[in-house]
């Protein structure tokens, strides 16, 4: 369980947040609410704490709504050579309006091909992504780069050494 404080501190960044990927001003958001633009500031500031009710009335004003989904967590395996490998506990989606864009992974993940930018739209090119993804990233690398409903679509295309691959299969078999 969480504490109030920061129950507190995550809406105020969701109404923040929310306000800033749509454009609103605050007073505009404000407006939209039925609030004022001084109650909208002192939310998101912490000086004041809104109500469930009105944080999805305020998200809702720029466009989006609470959801509870389940928390995905992830295993560490250690592997014989090498760094370890995170195994999730379950499949994600990316975002559709950003899961075709083309992708350069940063040095740590793709120290072989610095730079290098893969087309997600071409198979070969996202399986080489997974690829990389898979052995060489932490979890929030996995929960970035790689859309669950593609994996499963690319897997039998990917080449990972064996000891990866099983530690994956029965999530990809659960999930398809």
């Amino acid at each position: 369980m969480y504490p109030i404080g920061y129950a507190m501190k995550m809406a105020v960044q969701i109404i923040e947040q929310a306000r800033l990927a749509a454009g609103l001003t605050q007073q505009a958001m404000a407006q939209q609410a039925g609030t004022s633009r001084s109650t909208l500031s002192a939310y998101e500031r912490g000086r004041k704490s809104p109500n469930l009710e009105t944080v999805e009335r305020l998200i809702e004003v720029a466009g989006y709504e609470l959801t509870l989904q389940h928390r995905i967590t992830f295993s560490k395996i250690e592997m014989a050579r090498g760094r370890p490998i995170f195994v999730p506990d379950q499949l994600w989606r990316l975002d559709v309006s950003t899961l075709f864009d083309p992708v350069i992974l940063p040095l740590a993940l793709n120290w072989s091909r610095p730079g290098h930018e893969y087309e997600v739209r071409d198979r070969r090119q996202r399986a080489r992504l997974y690829e990389v993804v898979i052995r060489e990233g932490m979890p929030q690398d996995l929960m970035a780069y790689i859309d669950g409903a593609l994996l499963i679509d690319s897997w039998n295309e990917l080449v990972l050494p064996r000891n990866v691959r099983a530690h994956w299969q029965s999530l990809i078999e659960t999930a398809s």
